[in-house]
């Protein structure tokens, strides 16, 4: 498998890219419900970096997370198409540079291996998209609650935890299998929660569906094509981690040797995890 890379340091802008505001008027909603809205939208990178800095700090340094949140406007938007449209897609290496960095005392720099930042490479997870799709999943179960006449206060922090433990029994799916699977990488814990993150983005299109109408098979249509969409999103990233191949890894990083029966069982945990999406997405959408 391959061996440990380092992320670059996030140059630039960290706080995720800035886009125009909505007119929320167009949508009826009043000044102030727009403001409270866009208040919530412009915290949510800041608190994400902030929870993942409490509770990994201790774990990663600053610089793996901050790297995650380093995207452009285009990366964003790029990123967002190949989870949606995923049937297309070719490559999904992710990309790596040489840079010199300190060899330790001896006031000599030394060839480091590093992932490029997401603004960068479009098939390098990033922490900025999951949260902001969390941030929004929330909010649109508040809205759905409040069209019916039945918003309270707790319904932010049910959805907030339901979302929160699908996250986490996702990644401890996938940690125990590459623990019982004996599979080891360079992946770090940020890259899993972020792989596991972008089901929100088809769980939103199935939720501002339900907003617009659809209803019965449409609605059904597009909720099964954003699970497929996501499983097969999931398929090929996370092969990239469990099934590598030796020709696309990088020249000093090599890959170890996966037999036959290795790689009939990865198959499987794959498969699994992809067919595993239904059920969490499934129970995000009930709300």
């Amino acid at each position: 498998m391959q061996g440990s890379m380092h992320p670059q340091d996030a140059h630039g802008q960290h706080g995720g890219p800035g886009f125009a505001p909505p007119n929320f008027a167009a949508w009826g909603l009043d000044g102030t419900t727009a403001q409270l809205g866009m208040q919530l939208g412009s915290s949510a990178v800041a608190a994400g970096q902030d929870y993942m800095q409490r509770n990994f700090g201790t774990i990663l340094p600053s610089t793996y997370i901050k790297h995650h949140f380093n995207v452009s406007n285009s990366y964003v938007i790029t990123k967002l198409r190949l989870v949606l449209f995923p049937w297309r897609q070719k490559s999904w290496a992710r990309r790596s540079r040489i840079s010199s960095g300190p060899s330790g005392g001896q006031g000599q720099n030394q060839a480091v291996q590093e992932w490029m930042a997401p603004r960068e490479d479009v098939n390098c997870p990033d922490l900025y998209i999951p949260v902001m799709a969390i941030f929004t999943y929330v909010l649109l179960t508040a809205l759905h609650a409040g069209i019916n006449d039945g918003f309270n206060p707790g319904i932010l922090g049910d959805s907030a935890s339901r979302a929160t433990a699908v996250v986490l029994l996702d990644f401890a799916f996938v940690k125990l299998g590459c623990y019982v699977l004996n599979i080891t990488s360079s992946s770090q814990v940020v890259d899993l929660v972020a792989y596991g993150g972008y089901k929100f983005v088809g769980v939103i299109l199935a939720l501002v569906a339900g907003f617009l109408g659809a209803s019965g098979a449409l609605w059904w249509l597009v909720f099964v094509y954003a699970f497929l969409a996501n499983a097969f999103f999931l398929l090929r990233s996370l092969r990239t981690l469990i099934l590598p191949d030796a020709s696309t890894a990088p020249p000093t990083h090599a890959t170890s040797t996966v037999t036959h029966a290795q790689r009939r069982r990865r198959i499987v945990f794959l498969l699994l995890e992809a067919v595993l999406q239904v059920g969490y997405m499934g129970w995000l959408v009930r709300v």
